[in-house]
Formats: structure tokens, C-alpha cells, sequence
């Protein structure tokens, strides 16, 4: 977003107050955020923008400001890097450099560090020219450009974030639904004039993927809830009638096929094949090995001849009824007379 970094001028105190009561005073401008000094140094026409104080103490907007510094440092672990905090951290380009080479697992011509603001805003531009070049051709809209990320803006360094997790598929769940309440300060006439606007972060996980088509699942869950639990008694019964054969029994839906290991089982006796057990986890512990088995099941779906399932693994693994029964519905479709 440019226009962020403040261009500093010399100013008396009583300038800075002057214009501070100018803007609280402004008329249809009523301002509801503190004005600090720093927020008055704007040229006319030139204009800040600022996350509502309020809006910082959302829970789910901490929420998600937590959930992508703890995927950035278990992406970087083996670097020995450390995010505590995205606008500081993230401004210069060094660990975005880092994220994106780690998550496409490709080298990017840049100097590995740079001190001067040129040197920095020429490593974000490479940065981000490559990011662009991923996630275009999917059709995410570009929130963010080397002045806003370099003029540590965390709305447009979250709107990266978000897009790069979604993009590369991230082992996370975002809270949905996540926005926030922004200032827009501009200097108008010799004024300080603040406007609000509402910046959406997150909206649903299916529509940030890019699935923006409805199925049946969809209508069941938002207009038929009560016809719901006959699907998942018919699903529980078609899963039911092969896993018997192996002495085990299905209740629960949302959490039985979660670690993935019934779902190996089930493709094995649905295709008439020993599944070997070093190719699984058959009593996984970490949430990567959940999800090494539903990944493992879903290819043993695709050599059945399925379509790649719509759900992701992080989703069932996350326990995401409307997945897990998506999944399950596809087995249902193509299995449901074998004996």
C-alpha cells in the first residue's frame, strides 16, 4: 500500500497539537482512535492506515496472527529461525526469502542479507514477483506490494500469509471469518481527516482454497440438518459391514477416521488387498503422521480409480465432519455393492 512510510518533516509541538485538535474536530470526520504525534507528519494528500486498537484484541484475529507465527517457525525450524513478530520480522524480506524457498522448494536469486532499505526492497520485490507467478494463475486477488510489506502494514503482510498458507496447502486451520476495523488517516486541506473501513482476513477455508462449488453436503449442512443424520447412519453402516471383518466397529464419524488408519483399513478390504503395515502409521501420535495416512488412503483411492477427494487432510485429520463425510460418500458411491 503506498503511501505508508510517512514522509518526515521538521514540526513545533504546537503544530502537531494543532493538528491533532483538527483532526478530532474535523466535521463528518469524528475520530474514535488516538492520533499520535508520529500519525500527524503526512504531507496533504498523504495518507496512513492503522488496525483499530479494538480490532487487536480480537480473539480470533490473535488467533490468527498466532497460527501463522507457529507455521512459519515449524516451516524454518532446520534455519533456526524465529518469528515473534510478523511486522518486525517480515518487513525486510530475509524470512519471507526463507518461507517461500522452504515451501516451493526452489532457490531464488537474492543476496542472502541486506542491510540498506534498497538492497531490502529489491530482495521483497524478487520475493514477491514469485509469489505473484504461484498464485495468479489461481486467481488470488494481490493485497499486498513491496512499500506495504516493507512499511511493516500487517494487514497486507497477513493477506500474503493467508494466501501462501492456503496456496501451499498448510497443515493449519485458520480461524474463518477474521476481520478487522481499519483507520485510514489522510491529510486533507491542512486537516487530518480518519475514515473506517472493515478489511476482511479469512473468510470459510472451502472458499480461500478456491472451492467455490457447492455440493450436497453443503445444502445438508446449511437447510437440512435433520436429514444429516441419515446419511451418517447409512455411511456408518457401509463402513461398518466391511471393517467387521477385521473386528472393528464404528460410532463416530468425526473422530474415528481422523488419524486415517480405519481409512487405509477400509481401502484395503474395499480392493481385496493386504495393505503393508510399513507403508502407514497404524497408532499415529503427531498430527503429521494423521495426515500421512489420510494423504496414504487418498492415493490408494486414486489407483482405485476415485477422482482426487475434494476434502483435505488437514481437514479430516482436524476433525471437519462435512469432509470426513464427503470423503466416506465418494467410497459409499463406487463400493456400495461389494460384499
Amino acid at each position: 500500500m503506498a503511501g505508508l512510510l510517512c514522509k518526515r518533516r521538521k514540526k513545533g509541538v504546537s503544530d502537531l497539537q494543532e493538528e491533532g485538535k483538527n483532526a478530532i474536530n474535523a466535521p463528518m470526520n469524528p475520530s474514535t482512535v488516538d492520533i499520535h504525534p508520529e500519525d500527524t507528519l503526512l504531507e496533504e494528500n498523504e495518507e496512513r492506515t492503522m488496525i483499530d486498537p479494538n480490532s487487536k484484541e480480537d480473539p480470533k484475529f490473535k488467533e490468527l496472527i498466532k497460527v501463522l507465527i507457529d507455521w512459519i517457525n515449524d516451516v524454518l525450524v532446520e534455519e533456526r529461525i524465529i518469528v515473534k513478530q510478523l511486522e518486525e520480522d517480515l518487513y525486510d524480506g530475509q524470512v519471507l526469502q526463507k518461507l517461500l524457498e522452504k515451501l516451493a522448494d526452489r532457490k531464488l536469486n537474492v543476496a542472502e542479507v541486506t542491510q540498506s532499505e534498497i538492497g531490502q526492497k529489491q530482495k521483497l520485490q524478487t520475493v514477491l514477483e514469485a509469489v505473484h507467478d504461484l498464485l495468479r494463475p489461481h486467481g488470488w486477488t494481490i493485497k499486498w506490494n513491496v512499500d506495504s510489506i516493507h512499511g511493516k502494514n500487517l494487514i497486507s503482510i497477513l493477506h500474503l500469509l493467508v494466501a501462501l498458507a492456503m496456496h501451499f496447502r498448510a497443515p493449519i486451520r485458520l480461524p474463518e471469518h477474521v476481520s478487522v476495523q481499519v483507520v485510514v488517516v489522510r491529510k486533507r486541506e491542512g486537516l487530518l481527516q480518519t475514515t473506517h473501513i472493515s478489511e476482511e482476513l479469512t473468510t470459510t477455508t472451502e472458499m480461500m482454497m478456491g472451492r467455490f462449488e457447492r455440493d450436497a453436503f453443503d445444502t445438508l449442512f446449511d437447510h437440512a440438518p435433520d436429514k444429516l443424520s441419515v446419511v451418517k447412519k447409512s455411511l456408518i453402516t457401509f463402513v461398518n459391514k466391511h471393517l467387521n471383518k477385521l473386528n472393528l466397529e464404528v460410532t463416530e464419524l468425526e473422530t474415528q477416521f481422523a488419524d486415517g488408519v480405519y481409512l487405509v483399513l477400509l481401502m484395503g478390504l474395499l480392493e481385496d488387498y493386504f495393505v503393508p503395515l510399513h507403508n502407514f502409521y497404524l497408532t499415529p501420535e503427531s498430527f503429521d503422521q494423521k495426515v500421512h495416512n489420510v494423504s496414504f488412503a487418498f492415493e490408494l483411492m486414486q489407483d482405485g480409480g476415485l477422482k482426487k477427494p475434494k476434502a483435505r487432510p488437514e481437514d479430516v485429520v482436524n476433525l471437519d465432519l462435512k469432509s470426513t463425510l464427503r470423503v466416506l460418500y465418494n467410497l459409499f458411491t463406487k463400493y456400495k455393492n461389494v460384499e
